[in-house]
């Protein structure tokens, strides 16, 4: 276990000829390998005409390479007991097969093969433009997706960040196959790749089967750093949705730091203090979304006191400035004012006062044993390994643990009064017109 309490496995990080990078974590005693491919690709680098293509991408990658065929490439893996998925975010898109670490090979071969190969054949893109089409038509069932969406479109005007990595539904409906291909063509490869191998097996023997099945791909995918810079918000905006559903719901958004920024520890303390976690050290096993905790003050303040069925807090550093976030459904009988006006008295206090010093213990105390349990098991440490890799490194984890470890209180109140101001909030409210589309 590392000294500082991040329980980093020992690593073998190397880079390809053709710019792939690699990192192996060998855990001798798992009894399964897990495969991960992160690219550096995601939202953050679409532009309208194209909106979702990431996510499309995404799909397309599991329909058709020159050694699979459409469906081969489940029942590979399914075939020898192992499970398979994907996902894409703003910044990335990550590919992960999790085997018996005796079939190690299958999904080695399998992430060579589609990595710049995949067919993306007119047939399987119109196909799954209706998949997509039917994806996207459920999420816009839930007043929290269109709240969240909306929320993010009325914070950014000018950075992609604005629209959700689904895309806008008639950028699915126009997207041609000749676009998706190239899309695919000009940002998919080994130079925007990380390749994540944890768990069971012998480490000389998978490097130079990963060096072998990888060395002779081409060195392609072009840069994606974004251009755009959002420009600063003058005043507060706000938005009121209506629809289907029997709970009012609110969301507020602020613009936070990127991951990388000097702000972003005292902004994860103050998550933690309003949400209960952080999801970068979350004792938790999953990275969806934030938990609620009776400790943390939005819950106290609001659930405890039967104004909300649910509150919390949400912040996710990013490549680049996004949002932090604060999302209540109200109780029954309780207004979205109401609502609205408590979580702005329990934000005032914060800004007031900061945080308590049993508070600061606990939230130590919380995220140390976060770390300490960060990287159980093959699946979740090629999670954690890709995910620290594909934004910054693997060893800025122990940079940034330290870092919010070392915060104090009064950081935590300047950094409250600094970011959580109403005239710089973003409000959107989801008032329900009956039926049965509650989250």
């Amino acid at each position: 276990m590392a000294p500082l309490g991040v329980s980093r496995p020992d690593l073998r990080s190397f880079v390809l000829d053709n710019g792939l990078s690699v990192v192996l974590a060998p855990l001798p005693s798992s009894p399964t390998a897990s495969v991960w491919v992160w690219y550096r690709v995601g939202s953050k680098n679409e532009w309208p005409g194209v909106t979702g293509a990431s996510h499309w991408v995404e799909h397309m990658l599991f329909e058709g390479s020159p050694r699979y065929a459409k469906g081969e490439i489940d029942r590979a893996v399914v075939s020898v007991g192992g499970e398979l998925n994907a996902f894409t975010d703003t910044d990335f898109t990550a590919y992960f097969s999790t085997v018996p670490r005796e079939h190690l090979s299958v999904p080695l071969d399998i992430e060579s093969d589609r990595m710049t190969r995949a067919l993306i054949t007119n047939e399987e893109v119109e196909r799954e433009r209706t998949v997509i089409h039917s994806e996207r038509e459920g999420n816009e069932n839930w007043p929290e997706f269109r709240v969240e969406e909306e929320l993010w479109s009325l914070a950014f005007r000018l950075h992609p960040y604005r629209w959700d990595a689904l895309g806008h539904r008639e950028d699915i409906a126009r997207m041609t196959p000749e676009q998706l291909r190239g899309y695919y063509r000009r940002f998919y490869g080994t130079r925007n790749a990380v390749l994540v191998v944890s768990g069971g097996f012998e480490l000389a023997a998978t490097e130079a089967e990963v060096r072998a099945r990888f060395s002779p791909l081409p060195p392609t995918g072009d840069a994606v750093a974004v251009a755009e810079v959002e420009p600063p918000q003058r005043g507060e905006r706000r938005s009121e949705l209506s629809g289907p559903g029997t709970t009012p719901y609110l969301q507020i958004g602020w613009r936070s730091p990127a991951l990388g920024d000097p702000a972003t520890p005292a902004t994860m303390v103050l998550d933690t203090l309003l949400g209960g976690e952080t999801r970068m050290f979350s004792a938790g096993a999953g990275w969806g979304r934030s938990a609620e905790h009776p400790s943390a003050r939005l819950y106290r303040a609001l659930v405890d006191t039967g104004l909300a069925v649910r509150a919390t807090s949400e912040f996710r550093p990013k490549c680049y400035p996004a949002l932090f976030t604060i999302q209540a459904l109200a109780a029954k009988g309780v207004s979205l004012d109401r609502l609205e006006r408590e979580i702005g008295s329990v934000v005032g206090r914060l800004a007031r006062s900061g945080p308590t010093a049993g508070e600061m213990e606990d939230l130590r105390a919380k995220i140390r044993r976060g770390a300490a349990l960060a990287y159980e098991g093959a699946s979740r440490t090629g999670f954690r390994l890709g995910y620290f890799s594909v934004l910054r490194s693997p060893e800025y984890e122990d940079e940034l643990f330290r870092s919010v470890l070392r915060v104090r209180p009064a950081e935590v109140r300047d950094r409250a009064r600094a970011m959580l101001r109403d005239d710089q909030r973003v409000v959107v409210r989801y008032t329900p017109t009956g039926g049965e589309a509650d989250d």
